[in-house]
């Protein structure tokens, strides 16, 4: 297979998988076992990518945010999103830092595929004994902002998963609420997370040797492929519950571990 083939593959798969609460991790590992293992300097583009889709499909609800700050309800919001973020930056930096991550291995990876699942099967539970509930609390802007972060220890979690479920079983029971809070908290957040290892990559010389039009491929590809799942996703759980994801996240848990060599 070619190396551009392989890049436009890794690409739409990113996109296609970085917003669903799927985990883009597991489905990038089984993929590279295929293709070929990537730098971190591709994966790190390969997500701005995706950063970029969700911005544009979000491009109406910014600006909305941002030329509304003078209604109290549009700066409630507004400092919600940013209380999520500082939760995220401020927690998830010592955290990075420490180096207090699990490596990004089959084993590890498929436990939390499993386990997100039942999780997200409990949730789902829990929020629909709430009733139509879109109000984003202060506790749900906190837990988000520290969902995020487990997400990030825990490699496999699925960043979107960990944080919309969590601001279901605190509160927020509407999907579609709970999915645009965590998706425009995710702009910031995924942009930062972005540039800190852009500059740790840039700083320890490893952008160099690149196949840049391999990356350019793989980052239009990311991009476009984002845009279109997460507005199909946007609509899709206006009526319909997570149960399907939960179900594939599982199965493809137990696949890795029962297929894939331990690490």
């Amino acid at each position: 297979m070619s190396e551009l083939l392989s890049a436009l593959l890794l690409g739409i798969l990113e996109g296609l998988t970085e917003f669903l609460p799927i985990s883009s991790t597991g489905h990038l590992l089984i993929a590279q076992h295929w293709l070929g293992a990537r730098s971190d300097f591709f994966n790190i583009v390969i997500q701005a990518g995706a950063i970029l889709a969700v911005t544009l499909v979000f491009r109406r609800r910014l600006w909305e945010l941002a030329t509304s700050l003078g209604d109290p309800a549009t700066r409630d919001y507004v400092a919600k999103l940013a209380v999520a973020f500082l939760v995220t930056a401020l927690v998830g930096l010592p955290v990075r830092l420490a180096g207090w991550e699990l490596p990004e291995t089959v084993t590890p990876i498929a436990w939390a595929l499993v386990l997100g699942g039942i999780w997200m099967l409990v949730a789902e539970h829990y929020a629909g004994k709430r009733g139509d509930v879109a109000t984003i609390s202060w506790k749900v802007a906190i837990l988000v902002g520290l969902a995020q972060v487990v997400a990030g220890v825990f490699p496999g979690t699925s960043r979107s998963a960990a944080a919309i479920f969590m601001a279901m079983l605190a509160g927020t029971s509407r999907r579609a609420s709970a999915a645009e809070f965590v998706f425009l908290v995710g702009i910031p957040t995924m942009f930062a997370a972005s540039a800190y290892a852009f500059l740790e990559l840039a700083m320890e010389g490893g952008l160099g040797g690149e196949d840049w039009a391999g990356v350019a491929l793989a980052f239009a590809a990311a991009a476009a492929t984002g845009f279109g799942v997460v507005r199909w996703l946007m609509g899709y759980i206006k009526a319909h519950r997570f149960t399907g994801f939960a179900v594939y996240r599982i199965l493809l848990g137990i696949g890795l571990l029962a297929l894939m060599p331990a690490q």
